[in-house]
């Protein structure tokens, strides 16, 4: 019998019910990638303002028996296939989400619908790469979906997107269901979803992309000034790609290539620091809070100067020469995303980002699922709204990673947060290896975004350092952190892993008997 790698598997999300729903998988002698399936069905019941199946994602992974690293990109599509002349007024309009330091538009309705890909992509993995048997790995988050309580975490997410969950009587069904809206400690049912997540075990999601289901979605959408059409179902497509490699100090930083915005990005951040040295600054001192943010300001600077497909960015990182020569200065100058980290005791790993955006306030009829709000997100279409042709990958900034020496995986990360992933995952990243941080205390740790006017600044940092900023740059410091600035779940292979307060973390540990 051959003997494990590791003396434990782990799971790092974003909600202790969905680390659960990895764990029991893993214990049953699932591996990894039975784990992030099992986790990522389970959290679009249980982190419905996050995640649905009617959403994307991506998946960066390693597998130890292949020897090969993935990426899995099942992000959504431009819808718009066989409809004809585009509609002159889509079914669209903005609604502003309050955070505590900041607000953020987001627009929404039936016009806001990309073409979904979770639900491809989820079973595109297991069949792919996953032991059990689909019905055992679906299995938690069918009963999750039929009962559970609401924490504190969902709750708030909840209570943000209170106008999109209860746009129509669908979700006014759920999250509404005797006209109080759910709340900390409510039981949350969602039976058609668990009625669905059962139908998925026997057809693999045939009917939501080929069949009724999916007539039904065309009609909703011809009738109610929609972009989705069946055409666009039936024609969505998991992709293969390779993941982007950067060199950072003596790693590999591994991560989404294009559509991903978000992986050339980091990777762009990464790069402009490997030609520095190794920092003789403490973490948290005024040096880095200028060297942070002049870093920010620098990628920012250089998204906008042209950079506006993944392409674009990639070329500019193989291309030295247009890179600041070392010791040249740096100028000083959220989305509904989830994260899941897992390592098996194999050695397996698999970093997912998956998200619905804020959700359209659609939902697809007899399954409990709202559809995404991707064609209305700001970032994802710098050119503008509903500007791409159909059938095209929408970009993105979610940016699932590993980081490896020597061939071996040595953290696997990724956060949910918008325009804010890309700096949470550099910070954390850095943190760790330049700082010489554990894991925990890298996700822990106050976090700061250059938002193209000011710095936004989480507490924790000295005040002299803070002010030290401040006569460089507006500052905006928040009262407490928060979930603007990102949800980074990690985990270093074999040996811990770290799940961000910021949104509802958690890490589970499955120990070799």
């Amino acid at each position: 019998m051959k003997s494990s790698k590791y003396t434990k598997s782990i799971a790092a999300t974003g909600h202790p019910l969905v680390s659960e729903a990895a764990a029991t998988v893993l214990r049953a002698g699932g591996n990894a990638f039975d784990a992030v399936v099992a986790a990522g069905f389970a959290s679009s019941a249980v982190e419905p303002a996050l995640n649905s199946l009617g959403g994307g994602g991506f998946l960066v992974g390693h597998s130890a028996a292949q020897g090969q690293n993935l990426f899995f990109d099942f992000f959504v599509d431009t819808p718009g296939l066989g409809s004809g002349p585009a509609l002159i007024e889509p079914h669209f309009f903005p609604v502003t989400v309050q955070f505590s330091g900041s607000q953020q538009d987001f627009n929404v309705g039936l016009g806001a619908v990309a073409v979904p890909g979770t639900l491809k992509g989820l079973l595109h993995i297991h069949r792919r790469l996953g032991f059990m048997d689909l019905a055992e790995v679906l299995a938690p988050a069918i009963e999750l979906a039929r009962e559970h309580r609401l924490n504190s975490s969902q709750a708030y997410f909840l209570k943000l997107l209170h106008p999109i969950m209860t746009l129509f009587p669908a979700g006014q069904a759920i999250y509404e269901p005797d006209g109080n809206y759910l709340q900390e400690n409510d039981q949350l049912r969602n039976q058609l979803l668990a009625d669905f997540l059962e139908e998925i075990t026997v057809d693999k999601g045939d009917n939501f992309y080929h069949g009724e289901m999916a007539a039904r979605m065309g009609e909703d959408m011809i009738e109610n000034q929609g972009l989705l059409t069946r055409e666009d179902l039936g024609a969505y497509q998991v992709r293969e790609r390779t993941p982007l490699a950067v060199p950072f100090r003596d790693y590999q930083f591994l991560t989404s290539s294009q559509p991903s915005m978000g992986g050339p990005l980091v990777g762009l951040s990464l790069s402009l620091l490997s030609l520095e040295n190794s920092p003789a600054f403490e973490f948290g001192s005024a040096e880095y809070l200028l060297h942070t943010t002049g870093l920010m300001q620098e990628v920012e600077l250089r998204r906008k100067s042209g950079f506006l497909t993944p392409a674009d960015l990639e070329n500019f990182l193989q291309n030295n020469e247009y890179l600041p020569r070392r010791g040249e200065d740096i100028r000083l100058f959220s989305r509904g995303t989830t994260h899941i980290s897992i390592a098996d005791k194999d050695g397996n790993c698999a970093a997912m980002t998956c998200s619905n955006g804020e959700g359209s306030g659609y939902f697809v009829p007899n399954s409990g699922v709202m559809l995404n709000n991707m064609m209305g997100e700001d970032d994802l279409h710098p050119q503008g709204f509903h500007s791409i042709p159909p059938g095209q990958r929408v970009g993105s900034m979610m940016s699932p990673s590993l980081l490896i020496k020597d061939g071996e995986v040595c953290l696997v990360i990724g956060s949910g947060g918008s325009k804010r992933i890309r700096t949470a995952v550099s910070q954390v990243l850095t943190q760790v290896v330049d700082f010489g941080r554990t894991i925990q205390e890298a996700v822990n740790a106050p976090r700061l975004y250059w938002d193209g006017e000011k710095v936004q600044l989480e507490p924790g940092f000295p005040p002299e350092a803070v002010n030290c900023l401040r006569h460089r740059v507006e500052v905006n410091e928040w009262k407490s952190c928060g979930v603007y600035f990102g949800g980074v779940h990690a985990v270093i292979p074999g040996v811990e892993g770290a799940g961000d307060r910021r949104r509802g973390g958690s890490v589970i540990e499955v120990n070799i008997l």
